[in-house]
């Protein structure tokens, strides 16, 4: 059965696993594996025609397509490609005629640099993007907030390891995926001499021991040897490694695997400061007058290791009025999908103005933020229409000291958020705005220059607007980064603002 349909080990391999648990699930695996690869497929040839790829000597767009000379002498040949795009799908790609359906078989066949880690990386994501699609459609609408955050199976939509989950079995991602919906049993860890910042919950101590809250695929597969304990259940959210007990409080967990892009630890220094960097980024959100709220940090706990450790912050859902919803912006696709072309595209514009000003706002005051997707949230009225903006993760900002100071506000500690380079202020804000943001909402290079126009028109003319809607936008390479993982890598991308 699954050497027949699937195409690679990680296919079978779920497959199989798949059968033994879930064995009413495995016909919908294999009927959605094709989909799955062809959208992997779509986010991989993406990169290669927009990333700075060394081995790309020319690429040329003609009306069947685009064409890339590699710098051996081959050729590929795939449809076009806009960076822009959402929800795209591709049949096959063509190295020297050579048909290839199949992500991971053509990094393997292009035998560059990284090419096999990042192919077995494509692998399971289209894997566990199949597995995902068979996941029961969700309620509609949802009947509590974090079930905004459970209804995607797709990831990223520009990642090309959108669903990649290594050391995942099929078990574990029905059991700790969030497009699963599962209830996830945290453990805790007793620590003697833990490192605590901020007021520890009495009902995470036992006496002076403090007790860490542990995902369970980390206990089970880094943590072997510590006393582990029952915690509490929790939803987890669009992060599969921060979890909703319920209450005010969502918990932060290290999990020490690749998913995506990076292992998802929490470090030392991130525990040290946790709550310095909140009370920075959130005095500054003070000067906003209400239109953003930051899901403040209210304690840090760690035992000196990236690997246990916990961070426990204010749910993003507080900041919801009466006939109000708090929704990542991740969904507001989803969210809006139900209004006429005209109503969307009004709640899209207001929703980028918001979230324009606001980013402008604090980039000008000294901090810029990771404003994707995933971090940052709407709060929508009744209507549909965003009124004030959340944002969360303060682990995935960069703060300006001088720009600080000149509005007489506090500096953070010196570490790998502090930033004082303009230009790399404006890559990781607008990097994460446009890219992370705006692009996914809009879906098309077209529709996020009418966007941009849109929303940046009202707006004064410092030079880091000037900067968002004249310069080449900024985007993580993620498919370079992944080929040669050492740092962060980025692509410029002409602005469509430009041509709206």
């Amino acid at each position: 059965m699954g050497d027949r349909v699937c195409g690679s080990a990680a296919e079978r391999r779920l497959a199989e696993q798949l059968g033994a648990i879930r064995p009413e699930r495995v016909d919908a695996y294999l009927a959605a594996l094709p989909g799955a690869r062809a959208a992997v497929l779509a986010r991989l040839w993406r990169g290669l025609v927009h990333e700075p790829l060394p081995w790309v000597v020319r690429r040329t767009t003609g009306r069947d397509g685009v064409g890339l000379e590699l710098a051996d002498g081959r050729r590929l040949h795939g449809p076009p490609s806009d960076p822009w795009a959402t929800g795209t799908a591709i049949a096959r790609v063509e190295l020297d005629g050579r048909p290839f359906g199949h992500p991971g078989r053509l990094l393997t066949a292009l035998a560059v640099p990284g090419g096999g880690r990042l192919a077995a990386e494509l692998d399971h994501s289209a894997a566990s993007m199949a597995l995902s699609r068979t996941a029961p459609r969700p309620a509609d609408p949802p009947t509590a907030p974090w079930q905004w955050e459970q209804r995607s199976p797709d990831g990223h939509p520009y990642h090309p390891t959108c669903r990649s989950r290594p050391g995942f079995s099929a078990a574990e991602q029905l059991a700790y995926a969030p497009e699963h919906r599962p209830v996830v049993g945290l453990r805790l860890t007793p620590v003697a001499d833990a490192v605590l910042r901020g007021p520890w919950p009495a009902d995470l101590r036992d006496g002076r021991v403090t007790l860490i809250p542990v995902h369970p695929w980390q206990a089970e597969h880094t943590l072997t040897g510590r006393t582990l304990l029952a915690g509490p259940r929790a939803h987890p959210l669009l992060s599969l490694r921060t979890l909703d007990p319920g209450g005010d409080v969502h918990v932060k967990t290290a999990l020490s695997t690749r998913l995506t892009s990076a292992v998802r630890d929490i470090s030392a220094h991130s525990v040290e400061h946790a709550l310095t960097t909140s009370e920075v980024v959130e005095r500054a959100a003070a000067r906003l007058g209400g239109r953003l709220h930051i899901a403040r940090t209210l304690a840090a706990a760690g035992a000196g290791t990236p690997d246990l450790a916990a961070v426990l912050r204010q749910s993003p859902y507080t900041y919801a009025g009466a006939g109000e919803q708090v929704v990542p912006v991740a969904e507001l696709p989803a969210f809006f999908a139900p209004l006429t072309p005209g109503e969307r595209w009004s709640r899209i514009t207001g929703f980028a103005r918001l979230a324009v000003g606001v980013c402008l706002d604090m980039l000008d005051l000294g901090v810029a933020l990771g404003a994707h997707g995933q971090n940052l949230l709407a709060v929508l009225d009744e209507e549909g229409r965003a009124r004030r903006l959340v944002y969360r993760d303060l682990a995935d900002i960069r703060v300006s000291p001088t720009r600080l100071l000149r509005h007489r506000l506090p500096s953070p500690p010196t570490g790998r958020l502090v930033d004082d380079d303009p230009p790399g202020l404006r890559r990781h804000a607008f990097g994460c705005l446009v890219t992370g943001s705006l692009g996914p909402l809009a879906g098309s290079a077209a529709a996020l220059g009418a966007l941009l126009e849109a929303a940046t028109r009202d707006l004064p003319a410092t030079p880091d607007l000037r900067a968002l809607v004249a310069d080449p936008v900024p985007a993580k390479a993620l498919t370079l980064m992944r080929l040669a993982p050492d740092g962060v890598r980025w692509a410029l991308l002409p602005n469509p603002a430009r041509n709206g």
